[in-house]
């Protein structure tokens, strides 16, 4: 039997050939051009070639386009819009909702079908390389063959993330060909993706002038073979432990710090997903000014009473009570420096407050999250309720209002004001160094526990974590931690310094980490007083926000409609 399963091979190359995606580096031709054509002129290959990199996951609003990202699988955030996609991953049943009507999860089919539709275009550019044209001097070919080997690298990751092992294809099939190809295994999955990165290593350089800022990048291709390998020595796909496996990711994390290239940005993490370039961005997708007419901003990010329609991106008081209660030399100087943190531990640290549950926090919690009565665009943020009234940017009940009484301040920058034609950046960051060395810190405490610096290494996994901390000014972790204790220190550390980038929940899939995710949700329920004053109550979520989680669910079901199509594709356990 000849069939599609995967993909549809020849729509989408006659796509690329006859439009012109209105997309990140896409500068291909408006008018059809043949196959031989296009691979005549190195100017139209390489053009071609760039449409792969419009299969990339590049936006953080993807559950079904606008409901707000991967955030909400896990304790990070849930929606007040509990409509039946929400519903669907709240209750762990993606294999019945996805497929039927709407596909609206499409963390997983959008993903498989895409993915997949880049690794055509990859195939195709490579299968033609050596008959194209190319200027003598190699300059464009060696860039071109290294970005092919970095997507399909890159693709071929998003796809054993989220399914385990898949079927490789490695060649440019023709349209009758038959394709129906058993999976291979994830390990053969990850030595593919290596190979692949091997090679636009040797190729790609470290920089390329303005006009193609955001290509792939030698570091990019580092970074995600770092990020490749930290995935592969996790317990999901790592279970007997396998410490060499620790050890090839904490190498292939300090290879990315080698290069001396990257560092993080200063003191401002408060912007780090609107810089237009920085030199703690590996690899990001540029965006231009994004206006207030946003739909995918406005929608899931902002609350109805500053000029979103449905902000549904509500983080947990779970998620909140991550973020560590600090001491300063001076108690009653907000801006006198930290000398102590400690994490909240069944809401109890040393100088917390629970009626004042937002002072002396990691300066981090103030860049990530809107809270009750928090300074915002001319006013203060009123996520309350009251005998007279209510707050303006919270009401109880109301699906278009936060359920937890929090918004996410890092996809909700200030200058998007109700009826005020805003613009910013809100990049979607590949990578960033601040991940690097959360990767490295990760690794090197597996392999080696939290203080050890073998021979040929600079840091410890302590070392990496302190330069995450020293740029918020949050001091150095204890010492004397044991292996497992530095674990959740990092683990910590990557929830909160990662926030709402769209990590967290891979993260907690490949720790095999199901407690995070069927842990309580809480939300916060505020008070105001006849005197002006708040009284704050923790509060337990309605059973619609409570989440599912089992151990197969920790890779997600191959799309059934591609399973009936084939011969040889088989499912995950228990899907």
């Amino acid at each position: 039997m000849k069939t599609t399963k995967l993909f549809i091979y020849m729509s989408v190359l006659l796509t690329l050939l006859t439009s012109c995606v209105k997309d990140y580096l896409n500068r291909a031709p408006e008018i059809a051009l043949t196959e031989e054509g296009v691979f005549a002129d190195p100017t139209l290959a390489s053009q071609f070639a760039d449409n792969a990199y419009n299969f990339l996951i590049n936006d953080y609003a993807r559950l079904n386009g606008h409901r707000g990202i991967t955030g909400q699988f896990t304790d990070e955030a849930v929606s007040s819009n509990n409509d039946v996609s929400i519903r669907t991953i709240n209750q762990g049943t993606y294999h019945q909702h996805y497929e039927s009507g709407g596909e609206s999860i499409n963390d997983i089919k959008d993903v498989y079908t895409r993915c997949y539709k880049g690794i055509r275009i990859t195939n195709v550019v490579l299968s033609k390389l050596e008959s194209v044209p190319w200027p003598s001097d190699g300059v464009l070919k060696n860039r071109v063959e290294g970005e092919m080997h970095f997507l399909r690298a890159f693709f071929y990751f998003e796809l054993t993330k989220r399914f385990g092992g898949v079927v490789l294809i490695k060649e440019a099939f023709e349209p009758n060909d038959d394709i129906d190809f058993p999976r291979n295994s994830y390990d053969e999955c990850v030595s593919f993706i290596l190979e692949d990165l091997d090679v636009a290593v040797s190729r790609l350089d470290l920089d390329y002038s303005a006009g193609d800022y955001g290509r792939a990048t030698k570091g990019a291709a580092l970074a995600l073979r770092a990020r490749a390998l930290l995935y592969a020595a996790s317990p999901l796909h790592n279970p007997e432990n396998d410490l060499a496996k620790w050890r090839s990711a904490a190498e292939a994390a300090k290879a990315v710090i080698d290069l001396n290239k990257y560092t993080l940005d200063g003191t401002n993490y408060d912007e780090i997903l609107n810089y237009a370039q920085s030199n703690e961005y590996i690899m990001i997708k540029p965006r231009g000014p994004r206006g207030n007419n946003d739909g995918i901003i406005i929608d899931f990010a902002m609350s109805p009473g500053s000029g979103g329609t449905q902000g549904t991106l509500n983080p947990t008081q779970n998620h909140v009570d991550l973020y560590e209660v600090v001491q300063r030399a001076n108690p009653a100087d907000p801006a006198s420096p930290i000398v102590s943190s400690a994490p909240l531990v069944d809401g109890v640290a040393p100088g917390y407050n629970p009626q004042k549950p937002y002072e002396n926090r990691d300066p981090r919690f103030y860049a990530n999250i809107i809270y009750n009565d928090m300074p915002w665009q001319g006013r203060r943020i009123d996520m309350y309720t009251q005998a007279a009234g209510l707050g303006y940017d919270y009401i109880a009940g109301n699906t278009n209002y936060t359920v937890t009484c929090y918004y996410s301040k890092k996809m909700w920058p200030e200058v998007y004001k109700r009826n005020v034609t805003g613009s910013t950046l809100i990049n979607f960051i590949f990578f960033r160094y601040g991940e690097v060395l959360l990767n490295y810190a990760e690794a090197m405490n597996e392999a080696y526990g939290p203080d050890v610096v073998p021979a040929g290494y600079t840091l410890s996994a302590r070392q990496a974590i302190k330069q995450i901390r020293d740029r918020v000014a949050m001091p150095e972790l204890p010492s004397g931690l044991a292996q497992a204790e530095m674990r959740l220190r990092i683990r910590n550390e990557r929830a909160v310094e990662l926030a709402f980038e769209d990590l967290r929940w891979y993260d907690i899939l490949r720790w095999r980490a199901k407690e995070l995710v069927t842990q309580p949700m809480y939300g916060m329920r505020v008070v105001k007083n006849p005197n002006g004053s708040f009284t704050y109550t923790p509060a337990l979520l309605t059973s619609g926000y409570q989440k599912v989680h089992e151990p197969y669910m920790d890779l997600y079901p191959i799309p059934r409609s591609e399973i009936y199509k084939s011969r040889q594709l088989t499912q995950n356990p228990e899907w």
